[in-house]
């Protein structure tokens, strides 16, 4: 019989508070950050997580997040390439963007939120239509990441446009090629490039006027762009001199206070400050001056430079001198220098390196402060208050920070994991500090400050918690009361590795000094006074084993006799536990045993080791049953899995979970020497593993600074299947990568381009596909859908020739209907809808690429049927354009489609023709509705005072028309 194992599966990740893949956002109040591959939105000033937007099964990292004008909707691009829109009230995914073929590095939504461009890695464009949910154009031109994009809005025409719509407007964007680009979005093409900087452009922003454009460079310049709104709207053309018209223009440079890389320069919304950061743990802020501000200072300026002048003189100040200043005021009346109106206000300085900031809407911080929000790349979050400024001339303004959320996770790697013996608590350690998690709720119960967390142990009780450090030391916790009870200099060098012996009156600790110390457990009182209060464990040091080389990992067995030593020779000593006589010599790894565990009867242990390799021996002989080439990188930690102790005699488990350098996790059958499980999640090195005392789970710690947690399932898992599946998954990735291969000129996909890629060409203008084995799929499910229907037709069709013609007796039944037509009781014309409407809009096209030209024609008979019967008519009708933009070729050359075309045209004019009655009938009426609504609000208004004159009414008139009206738009 087949050997079945059981499925384990991930659940959420925890100890992260923001990861420092992406941008953050925040509105003031909740702070919208980045999570590896879920956004998560905080409640910064409560310290609390509000939700989570996770979705199942995706596990690319986030690297961009934008929230729209349509404040419910965010946009949020993935490594992958993806866009996904998310809806913040009921935390789902309104539609995924497929496009890019690498990471999204900038988006931006126009002012309306109806669309969205996004920049990326592979160097592309795209605007995307959000309401109609699909892509409009991809534009290329750029050469390297495009690492910001910005809507300029055109300066309003004087002349009224002929044309309804709005205009596309422009788009500005810079990229790491070091060039700043605009786009006229009419035309679809470049209308400038600029050369900005001597390096990279890291960033660049727009004043809310829309005619300043402020760039920063990898080199630590921050220069300024005017925009030309004159030229825009004229258009291309050539100056005077013959030249093309240049639409942005350079203004000036501004002094930063330090010459690192500019990361992010943001205009406030609505205040006037500009805040630039370019040093890693600190936010520059500028105020904006106005002219007359500035004016005003400069005036002053050169009064008391004219007082100090005739105080020297020693002259009094007479009238020659006043008129003096005045010839000066007109004479300097119109030099303010754009370098003037922006002055250094503050600086704002972080307790960590700043991954990106963003200012908070003024209506919820109040008192006139502004709130600058800050994402650290050490896993924390921070907002600072930044005051209004004062008249007073003596202090400085500061910024205070007035929220932080650090708690709920590690400020560096999470190197070491263990549970406590029930599995109710885990703890978890770092470079700095020691948490205590709740495994049911994934809380931060308690947080302890320790140095450098090599590994760690929950001490028999589980009320305390050994940690073994860097310098040495071991470090006693206890939980309850959350402190530092007893510290122990152990060691003269790195505890790398301690463990409680198995009758749990002691434990054993090596380090990197060449020394195994065992230690026997003390219980004293914690109380002397109560004799009734908890106990608390000292170590006494007992006796020393003295070794040849580094001690990296140390190992009792579960039965207590044996004590095995992994050293930074790559060998694994094994000793008689009670007499310390040498019992085996395991060697044969290349690279020094980082870990290892010995099974629950005592008869195997398995090492693993930097040479990628885990190894399985026997105890007995210490003869080696199988080497494996586990990981792709080093092997980090190895455990046997435990057995539910509360199931009685069951046979102690040789299933082991190994974690990697390599970002995975993987379960192993000792017996057969199998991998039954690749687990991936991870975005960072694993280093830490910790298995649960009862079977049921495993947890996991990583260099990303988040903890999983892998739960046992109750589905049984085959391994000729899970091989299958593999393979399947690595077949499907290859079709859709080979498939997205086409006209690939321009910048060609940018980190890693071949250098003569660049200069083929290629087209500046191309629709956005992407194939992905989603849409692969939707592909196929079309195609069953029309040869199943197709089938259907045929045989009525044919059955009711035979008929006319006589063939058939009156008695003959009709032949019986296709099982899957009947089990849903529709037409085959209804249920090839019914398909094409599952398939998700974003998708649909890249589906209907899949179709190959025999299916399109039978395809276009269906949209003919749904045509006449005005089935779903905004569907229909997209689905023709695109299949007749798409096969236009074909279509001309074959007539065959005439027969189909002819009465499509028809019945598709009938159907939208009605359509757009009803639209036009519905607007004229909402149009009344609100004119009726306009009028008696006006008239309510006055009403209220009875005895008005005709002048009276006209003031009033007029004063209505300076007053605010909130008109509501149809």
């Amino acid at each position: 019989m087949v050997q079945s194992y059981l499925r384990h599966g991930p659940t959420e990740a925890f100890g992260l508070v923001c990861s420092s893949s992406s941008n953050s956002q925040y509105d003031g109040k909740l702070a919208y950050v980045p999570a590896l591959e879920d956004v998560l939105v905080w409640d910064v000033k409560k310290g609390q997580m509000l939700a989570m937007w996770h979705e199942t099964g995706h596990r690319a990292e986030v690297t961009s997040i934008l929230r729209s004008p349509q404040k419910d909707v965010f946009a949020v691009g993935y490594a992958d390439g993806s866009i996904r829109l998310w809806s913040a009230s009921s935390t789902s995914v309104i539609a995924t963007f497929n496009g890019h073929k690498k990471a999204v590095t900038a988006l931006a939504f126009d002012e309306t939120g109806t669309r969205l461009a996004s920049g990326s890695q592979d160097t592309d464009l795209i605007l995307w239509d959000v309401v109609g949910e699909s892509g409009l154009y991809r534009l290329r031109g750029h050469r390297d990441q495009i690492t910001a994009i910005r809507f300029v809005r055109p300066a309003a025409q004087s002349a009224p446009s002929t044309s309804a719509g709005t205009t596309p407007g422009y788009l500005l964007t810079s990229s790491k090629d070091t060039f700043l680009k605009i786009w006229d979005l009419q035309t679809q093409h470049c209308i400038q490039t600029v050369v900005a900087h001597r390096s990279e452009v890291w960033t660049m922003d727009l004043n809310p006027e829309h005619d300043l454009v402020f760039t920063g460079s990898g080199e630590g310049e921050l220069k300024a762009w005017r925009i030309d709104h004159e030229a825009l709207a004229r258009g291309l053309g050539e100056t005077e001199t013959g030249e093309v018209t240049k639409f942005v223009l350079p203004v000036t440079t501004l002094p930063l206070a330090s010459s690192h890389r500019v990361a992010q320069i943001t205009f406030h919304p609505h205040q006037p400050y500009l805040a630039v950061q370019s040093h890693d743990k600190s936010v520059e802020v500028f105020r904006i001056r106005t002219e007359e501000e500035v004016k005003k200072k400069q005036a002053r300026r050169r009064r008391r430079a004219k007082e100090k002048e005739l105080e020297k003189k020693g002259k009094k100040k007479g009238d020659d001198a006043e008129a003096d200043v005045q010839v000066d005021a007109k004479h300097d009346e119109n030099s303010v220098e754009l370098a003037d109106l922006f002055t250094p206000y503050l600086i704002v300085r972080a307790s960590g390196k700043i991954r990106s900031f963003d200012f908070g809407d003024e209506e919820a911080s109040g008192k006139g402060n502004t709130h600058l929000f800050v994402a650290l790349s050490t896993n924390a979050l921070e907002v600072y208050s930044i005051p209004p400024p004062t008249k007073a001339k003596d202090a400085a303004p500061e910024a205070t920070r007035i929220f932080s959320v650090d708690l709920p996770g590690h400020r560096t790697d999470v190197r070491t994991l263990c549970l406590s013996s029930d599995d109710a608590l885990l703890a978890s350690a770092s470079n700095g500090s020691l948490k205590i998690w709740n495994m049911k709720t994934t809380a931060c119960i308690r947080t302890m400050d320790c140095g450098y967390a090599i590994c760690s142990t929950f001490l028999p009780g589980d009320r305390q918690v050994a940690v073994g450090t860097k310098s040495g030391e071991i470090l006693i916790y206890d939980i309850a009361s959350s402190s530092l009870v007893n510290t122990i200099q152990a060691h003269s060098a790195t505890v790398w590795s301690i463990h409680v012996r198995p009758d749990e009156q002691g434990l054993v600790s090596g380090s990197a000094d060449q020394d195994v110390k065992f230690w026997e457990f003390e219980r004293k009182p914690a109380n002397s006074d109560n004799p009734r209060s908890a106990n608390l464990l000292t170590l006494v040091h007992v006796r020393t084993l003295k070794m040849t080389d580094d001690v990296l990992s140390v190992r009792i067995s579960p039965n207590g006799k044996l004590l095995a030593v992994a050293l930074l020779d790559s060998t694994v000593k094994v000793f008689y536990h009670d007499t310390l006589k040498f019992f085996l010599s395991l060697y044969g790894h290349k690279l020094p045993v980082l870990s290892m565990d010995i099974s629950g009867d005592s008869k195997l242990i398995v090492t693993c080791s930097a040479d990628k390799n885990v190894k399985i021996w026997g105890l007995d002989f210490g003869d080696c049953h199988k080497s494996i080439f586990a990981h792709d990188e080093s092997v980090m930690q190895v455990a046997f899995e435990r057995n539910d102790t509360r199931e009685g005699d069951t046979k102690a488990s040789h299933y082991f979970w190994t974690v990697g350098k390599d970002k995975l996790l993987k379960y192993w059958d000792g017996d057969k020497f199998e991998n039954i499980q690749k687990l991936e999640g991870h975005h960072g090195e694993v280093w830490a593993l910790a298995v649960s005392h009862h079977g049921k789970f495993v947890v996991t710690g990583s260099h990303d600074k988040s903890i999983r947690v892998w739960e046992k399932l109750d589905e049984p898992l085959f391994l000729e299947e899970e091989r299958e599946r593999e393979l399947e998954a690595i077949y499907e990735t290859g079709i859709a990568d080979s498939l997205n291969n086409t006209d690939a000129a321009i910048g060609s996909g940018a980190p890693d381009a071949h250098p003569g890629a660049a200069d083929t060409g290629g087209a500046e203008t191309t629709a956005v596909t992407k194939q992905t084995t989603e849409t692969l799929m939707a592909g196929e499910r079309i195609m069953e859908a029309l040869e199943l229907a197709d089938t259907e037709l045929e045989t009525f069709r044919e059955y009711e020739d035979a008929r006319a013609k006589g063939g058939l007796a009156e008695g003959v039944a009709p032949p019986p209907r296709n099982p899957t037509l009947a089990a849903y009781d529709v037409s085959p014309e209804e249920y090839v809808l019914r398909v094409v409407e599952r398939v998700q809009s974003t998708a649909l096209y890249d589906a209907l690429l899949v179709l190959p030209f025999g299916k399109v024609v039978s395809l276009m008979r269906y949209l003919n049927h749904w045509a006449q019967k005005e089935w779903n008519i905004v569907l229909t009708s997209r689905i023709i354009f695109f299949l007749l933009k798409t096969h236009h070729h074909q279509i001309v050359a074959n007539r065959v489609m005439r027969t189909a075309l002819i009465p499509l045209r028809r019945n598709l004019r009938e159907g939208l023709r009605r359509q757009k009655d009803t639209i036009g009938y519905n607007l004229a009426a909402l149009r009344f509705i609100q004119r009726q609504t306009d009028a008696k609000r006006t008239a309510e208004f006055y009403e209220e005072e009875e005895d008005l004159t005709e002048e009276k009414v006209r003031e009033k008139i007029a004063e209505g028309k300076k007053r605010k009206r909130v008109s509501i738009k149809a």
